[in-house]
């Protein structure tokens, strides 16, 4: 758990956040840094774990996957939650899967080809872990994945 944070390192980490191949230059031009100083508070961010990793960001059409829909979860029977977890650790349309309170015991979000793989991916879901699912499927995207942090000029 981190304590309180430096304003520059709150800036850097906004700038990481919209760009994460952004060079060490480029973050020190836009701090007031040298190469050296970006290059050694970056390296601090990624030890105290502030930074927890990189990524490329991928167009699901791309990969043939172009419904997304949420997934709610409630296991019939709640003695079978190892099993139900390892269920779905295990399907790669699971991108997201979220322990919540409500209603549901999970939250998935998942990625398909079709509303036949997403029929198909129910019907494992139901039969393999013997869950109850409410499916609610996304029609557009209006925003995600809103950087956890923003600085003034980085929120243009």
């Amino acid at each position: 758990m981190m304590g309180a944070m430096e304003g520059t390192d709150r800036h850097i980490l906004a700038l990481l956040a919209r760009d994460g191949r952004m060079s060490y230059t480029d973050l020190g031009r836009e701090t007031g840094l040298s190469t050296s100083a970006a290059q050694q508070r970056v390296r601090r961010l990624e030890q105290r774990g502030a930074i927890t990793g990189y990524h490329a960001e991928l167009e699901p059409a791309a990969v043939g996957r172009t419904l997304t829909a949420f997934i709610a979860i409630r296991p019939a029977d709640s003695t079978a939650e190892g099993h139900t977890q390892a269920l779905l650790a295990g399907m790669p349309e699971v991108v997201s899967c979220y322990s919540v309170a409500g209603d549901a015991s999970y939250l998935c979000l998942v990625a398909v080809e079709s509303t036949r793989a997403l029929d198909e991916l129910l019907t494992r879901l139901r039969t393999q872990a013997n869950v109850m699912t409410t499916t609610t499927v996304v029609l557009t995207t209006l925003f995600q994945d809103r950087p956890l942090v923003a600085w003034p000029e980085a929120a243009a």
